[in-house]
């Protein structure tokens, strides 16, 4: 009995190092896959900005300046400020040519984000696959295939991974920062497409449990949008001191975060210029 127990115990401690092993070497694969994946993606980024033509743009007497419902008499205000702000003007050929599923490249003051972005026909492709179309687990900057880049929705939706070494969306999370926040500098954002320049004002920034209420594109009614609008500006742990109406339309950034929640970035559009 006893030579039978030992026996036994044997197994077990064999069976345990065996399990052991097995975690560790997925430990490892896991490791190995998370390093290729942060390669890729600086070699991408480098192979893009070697193709990238892009320049500053002053206003024009295209520019459309969005109203933002200033107070009257109001003569000094950040909106005023942002106004002044150059377009971000991307000139796309080269883009294209290396992957026709871009639709904009979005710059955001005080990160690391300033990237082309890509739109699937679903959200879940680019979350696997790089810029060049490649599998990557760190997946690449897209738009919500329900959006559109030639007549922005009420809600323009882009995702990201939130990688720890501050690439695609990692970076997102210096807008949670006290110090970001309070740096008015940060609070544009600008965003070029084919046919659209454009400039956005920060709102809202906020981490919360994953949801879709957030994630929403169509409103049939104006005061359906409101609520809407105001929820996500309620929702802010740092007040921008923006106002907002149901004729204005938003940019939403969205990533996971470690703790298994979403940071989320809304901005509103306060100029655009067609390119057209």
């Amino acid at each position: 009995m006893r030579k039978m127990q030992k026996v036994s115990l044997n197994l077990m401690a064999i069976g345990g190092i065996v399990y052991a092993c097995g975690i560790l070497a997925m430990c490892a694969q896991g490791i190995y896959e998370w390093y290729a994946a942060n390669h890729e993606v600086a070699k991408m980024t480098e192979e893009i900005r070697d193709i990238l033509v892009v320049e500053e743009k002053e206003d024009t007497d295209s520019t459309i300046y969005v109203d933002q419902n200033i107070p009257e008499g109001e003569v000094i205000s950040d909106y005023f400020a942002y106004w002044k702000v150059p377009f971000l003007s991307v000139d796309f050929t080269n883009l294209l040519a290396k992957n026709k599923d871009t639709v904009a490249f979005i710059n955001v003051e005080g990160t690391n984000i300033n990237y082309p972005v890509v739109q699937a026909d679903d959200n879940d492709y680019y979350l696997k696959h790089s810029f060049d179309g490649k599998k990557n687990q760190a997946g690449w900057v897209f738009a919500d295939y329900r959006n559109s880049f030639t007549e922005l929705d009420k809600n323009t939706i882009l995702y990201g991974h939130g990688r720890l070494d501050y690439t695609i969306f990692g970076s997102l999370k210096k807008v949670l920062l006290p110090s970001w926040q309070q740096n008015e500098e940060n609070h544009v954002i600008r965003m070029s497409t084919p046919t659209l320049n454009t400039t956005w004002q920060v709102f809202s920034t906020y981490t919360i449990k994953e949801e879709s209420y957030y994630l929403m594109t169509e409103f049939y009614q104006d005061h359906i949008y409101q609520k809407f609008l105001d929820t996500l500006k309620s929702r802010s742990n740092y007040d921008y001191g923006v106002t907002l109406s149901s004729t204005d339309k938003i940019l939403t950034l969205s990533t996971c975060n470690e703790a298994g929640d979403r940071i989320v970035l809304h901005a509103k559009l306060i100029k655009q210029e067609s390119r057209l």
